[in-house]
C-alpha cells in the first residue's frame, strides 16, 4: 500500500506540535487589548503549564502569571518567574511548606488566593517565619461555577475585615472567575458585565468600609474580550487586572465556549495510522493516554455533538471527513464519514484535541513549530506539579 505525504517525517509519534506562529498571534491578541483598556495582563499557565512559553508572555507585556496550585507556583518560580497568583486556594503542612520555600527568596511575591479565614491562618505562620506578609486575595463567588468563592457584597466585606487583622498576611484585594457563559455573544458579553458588577460593587462596598483593595481581578478566557471592551468605555474602573489563559493556546472545548476560531488553535497531536485492517474505521496510535479523555459531553445538546452516537475527541486539519470516536489507552479509532476517502497506513493526521490542558499535562514535551519546521523543543515545566 502506497503511504502519503508525511508531516514531520522526523518526529516519532504521538507528540505535541505547538503553531509558534499561532501562539505569537494569540499572545499578541490577549496582551493587546489588556493595554488597551489599560489594565494589568496576568495570563493564567494552567493549560500550557510551560516557563518558556510563560516568560513569552512576560515579554510581550504580561504584569506575571497566575498558576492554579502552589506547587505548579515552585517551579515557574524556580524558572525565574517571579510575580505569581496561586489560582486556588490551599492548606496543609506540605503546601505551605512549599510556600515557604518560594517566599525566602526576596525576589519572589505570591499572592495566596483565599476564601476562608482558615486558609489565611495556615498562611500567615508561613508570613510570620518568614519576616514578610504574603499577600492574599479574596476569592469572590460570583455565581455559574460550583467551586471556591465567598458570596459578594456583606460576606465578603466581613470575611475580608477579619482578614485584615491577621498578622503575616496582608490584603491585597479581590479575584474572580467567570464561569457558565452560554456562548453567544450576548451571553458573554452579558456574563462578562454581570460578573464586573458584581467583583467592582464588592469592591466598592469594602472601600466604604475602609479597607483598602488595591488589586481587582476579572476576565476568564471567553469574556475577558468584552471585560476589556467595557472598560475601555469607561466602566469599571475598578478592575486592574485581567486573567485568561486557554486563549494562548485554544483547543476544542475553549472554541465550543466561544473563546477561539477553530484556525486559532496552536496546539495539536500528530499521530499516525497503526491499522487499516477494517472497512469503517482505522486504528491510530494515540489514545487516553495522548489526547486524555474528555469528550466534552457537557456540550451533548450542540448540533451535530454526536456522529452515529459517539462524540468526537477531537478535530483532525483538513479532513472533516474522519470522526475521533473512540479512544482506548493507547490508540482510537477513527471513523470514515466518507467511506471513498480511507486512511492509509502510516499515514500521518493533526489533530486538534478537546481538552489542550489534559493533553499538556500528559506530555513532557512539546514540539514548537514554525513553516513547517521544528523550531525548539519546549518543556511542559509544570507536569506533575500538582495540576
Amino acid at each position: 500500500m502506497q503511504q502519503k505525504a508525511t508531516p514531520y517525517a522526523y518526529l516519532d509519534t504521538p507528540c505535541v506540535l505547538v503553531d509558534l506562529d499561532q501562539l505569537d498571534a494569540n499572545i499578541l491578541e490577549m496582551t493587546q487589548h489588556a493595554a488597551d483598556a489599560g489594565v494589568g495582563l496576568r495570563p493564567h499557565t494552567k493549560v500550557h503549564q510551560s516557563a518558556w512559553i510563560a516568560k513569552r508572555q512576560i515579554e510581550a507585556g504580561a504584569c506575571g502569571i497566575e498558576v492554579g496550585t502552589i506547587d505548579q507556583a515552585e517551579v515557574m518560580a524556580n524558572e525565574g518567574l517571579d510575580d505569581i497568583v496561586v489560582g486556588h486556594p490551599f492548606c496543609g503542612r506540605h503546601k505551605l511548606d512549599t510556600l515557604k520555600r518560594i517566599v525566602m527568596n526576596p525576589r519572589n511575591t505570591v499572592y495566596a488566593v483565599v476564601d476562608m479565614i482558615e486558609h489565611a491562618h495556615g498562611i500567615a505562620e508561613v508570613g510570620r517565619a518568614v519576616r514578610r506578609d504574603i499577600p492574599i486575595l479574596l476569592k469572590i463567588d460570583t455565581g455559574g461555577s460550583a467551586r471556591y468563592g465567598v458570596p459578594p457584597g456583606e460576606p465578603a466585606v466581613k470575611l475580608a475585615f477579619d482578614l485584615t487583622r491577621i498578622e503575616g498576611v496582608h490584603l491585597a484585594g479581590i479575584y474572580a472567575h467567570e464561569k457558565g457563559a452560554t456562548n453567544t455573544e450576548k451571553g458573554l458579553s452579558g456574563k462578562a458585565f454581570e460578573d464586573a458588577t458584581i467583583v467592582c460593587d464588592t469592591a466598592r462596598a469594602m472601600r466604604t468600609a475602609g479597607i483598602e483593595v488595591g488589586h481587582v481581578s476579572v476576565g476568564a478566557s471567553p469574556t475577558f474580550r468584552h471585560t476589556c471592551k467595557f472598560i475601555r468605555e469607561g466602566r469599571f474602573p475598578e478592575i486592574t487586572e485581567i486573567h485568561p489563559g486557554n486563549c494562548a493556546i485554544g483547543d476544542i472545548g475553549y472554541m465550543m465556549n466561544g473563546g477561539n476560531r477553530r484556525e486559532a488553535c496552536a496546539v495539536a497531536v500528530l499521530t499516525s495510522v497503526m491499522s487499516v485492517s477494517h472497512d469503517t474505521y482505522a486504528v491510530l496510535d494515540a489514545g487516553v493516554k495522548t489526547f486524555g479523555a474528555d469528550s466534552l459531553i457537557a456540550k451533548r445538546e450542540t448540533p451535530d455533538f454526536f456522529w452515529e452516537g459517539m462524540p468526537s475527541y477531537g478535530s483532525v486539519q483538513g479532513r472533516p471527513d474522519l470522526w475521533l470516536g473512540r479512544l482506548n489507552a493507547e490508540g482510537s479509532c477513527i471513523h470514515y464519514r466518507d467511506p471513498g476517502e480511507k486512511l492509509s497506513l502510516g499515514e500521518r493526521l493533526v489533530i486538534v484535541p478537546n481538552n489542550a490542558t489534559l493533553v499538556m499535562n500528559i506530555h513532557s514535551k512539546l514540539y514548537g513549530v514554525r513553516n513547517g519546521e521544528v523550531e525548539r523543543v519546549v518543556t511542559v515545566t509544570g507536569r506533575g506539579a500538582g495540576s
